[in-house]
């Protein structure tokens, strides 16, 4: 069996972070692979940043890695309402402001994919698709929409983020595309940071997700003593972020 673990958007929360890594330590899960986001709606850019230079792992760059990054005012997300807007402009405002320069230029410099091979799977690493950083793949777009996306790239699994929706997706075609789901800031309604061990055996593929509580009002407590908009906290406990 051949196995890749694969974690992301992180979004600055340190405490989640800290289990995930060591649940993977616990688990011995090694061939470990970043899908970037690390910094944004959390206080914490600078230690989750600075943890994952320190760790080796391969990371990709997230949206609001390459606003940040680049001192941008545009983390590159999609807001419904002129209130959802307004508090993401404070976040990267925030974030820019207490993000090291050395940081940010860790940020700039990160890939915008990785390819690997999976047994006898091409698989590609991605944060949002293969075609754009921001491009949000939720799992009801159609599959023919999928397949054309994986016919483009020529691969056979495509792992995403981004959303912060996990799941796993088996075309019609037997390829997948597989969103690992949110570290830091879930949105599928379970408040513990998640992320996805995928494996292969003979002609099998499997996603298997892993939720690991962690302690969200150390979270919480730092967002509420900051500037950061205070509504980041109740999102993280409500796990609908």
């Amino acid at each position: 069996m051949e196995y890749i673990t694969i974690f992301g958007d992180i979004h600055a929360n340190l405490p989640a972070l800290e289990v995930v890594l060591t649940d993977m330590d616990e688990r011995h899960l090694q061939n470990r692979y970043c899908l970037g986001d690390l910094v944004g709606y959390g206080t914490f850019p600078n230690e989750v940043t600075s943890a994952i230079r320190s760790s080796g792992v391969p990371c990709i760059m997230g949206n609001y890695d390459q606003g940040v990054g680049n001192d941008s005012d545009d983390c590159g997300c999609a807001y419904k309402t002129e209130v959802e807007e307004e508090r993401g402009k404070r976040s990267i405002a925030w974030t820019n402001a207490h993000t090291t320069a050395n940081n940010k230029q860790f940020l700039r410099e990160l890939p915008a994919h990785i390819p690997l091979q999976l047994g006898n799977r091409r698989v590609l690493i991605v944060h949002g698709s293969p075609r754009k950083i921001n491009e949000y793949l939720y799992e009801n777009r159609p599959d023919s929409s999928f397949e054309h996306l994986l016919d483009t790239t020529n691969i056979e699994v495509l792992i995403c983020g981004h959303t912060h929706l996990p799941y796993h997706k088996v075309l019609p075609s037997g390829r997948h595309v597989i969103n690992a789901g949110s570290v830091g800031k879930p949105k599928d309604g379970d408040n513990r940071a998640c992320y996805v061990v995928v494996s292969i055996e003979g002609e099998r593929l499997t996603a298997e997700f892993e939720r690991v509580p962690y302690d969200i009002e150390r979270a919480v407590q730092a967002i509420e003593a900051s500037d950061m908009p205070h509504e980041f906290a109740a999102m993280l406990r409500e796990g609908k972020g």
